[in-house]
């Protein structure tokens, strides 16, 4: 097994910040609902999630699937841990003087299990999807074309993210073809705003080779 250098191990620590960042940005801003077309409406987390199944790509494709499902595993213990840490929070009692604040945090941290295994169960699917599909399409064609490689993983990946999610948190709660438009909606967005962030993609992935040799075939 190939290992890293302490250079390389600096590169990867760097771009598990960004991800595990956008991760949690995407999990507490996201309860941010903007308008959007036709009547329809978007969670702001659609713009920093994207940033989650790119980082799995490019990490993927310098280092290997093997560094690509660590990052997945170790956003899903770090998810767990908040989700947890928050659901223990709302069981301490409030000081008078917090009071102020008590309503405010409870609405925005106070996740109730349903919508808290909505986003374990999607994330943990999901972004494995991404990193064996990603790897798949590679073995098919080749090196090459990681635009392409990334679009097919984050279109299969991304509707999984964002049906999964929503039937787990809110099947009975909104009518079906609500939730169906919801799904839709997010996934074809997430996905575009992945595509527009290729470049970044394509920076990334020359800023972390550099000089490197690192085999992404040999990191399975």
């Amino acid at each position: 097994m190939q290992q890293f250098t302490e250079r390389e191990n600096k590169k990867i620590l760097i771009c598990l910040t960004i991800y595990l960042a956008s991760l949690f940005a995407s999990n507490t801003l996201g309860l941010k609902i903007m308008p959007f077309v036709f009547g329809s409406h978007l969670s702001v987390a659609v713009f920093f999630f994207p940033i989650v199944f790119l980082m799995t790509d490019v990490i993927g494709e310098v280092y290997g699937k093997r560094v690509a499902k660590l990052f997945v595993r170790m956003g899903f213990i770090s998810t767990a841990l908040f989700l947890a840490f928050s659901l223990l929070s709302g069981f301490f009692p409030w000081a008078e003087k917090g009071l102020w604040a008590k309503e405010s945090y409870e609405l925005i941290f106070g996740v109730s299990g349903r919508i808290a295994l909505a986003s374990l169960v999607a994330f943990i699917v999901a972004e494995y999807q991404d990193v064996l599909t990603f790897f798949f399409v590679r073995a098919k064609i080749g090196p090459k074309f990681f635009w392409l490689r990334s679009l097919l993983s984050n279109l299969w990946s991304q509707l999984l993210d964002s049906a999964l999610f929503m039937v787990i948190a809110f099947a009975g709660v909104y009518e079906t073809k609500t939730l169906i438009s919801i799904i839709i909606t997010w996934w074809l967005f997430k996905v575009a705003m992945g595509f527009l962030y290729t470049p970044l993609s394509y920076l990334g992935i020359k800023l972390l080779r550099g000089n490197s040799n690192v085999n992404p075939s040999n990191q399975n």
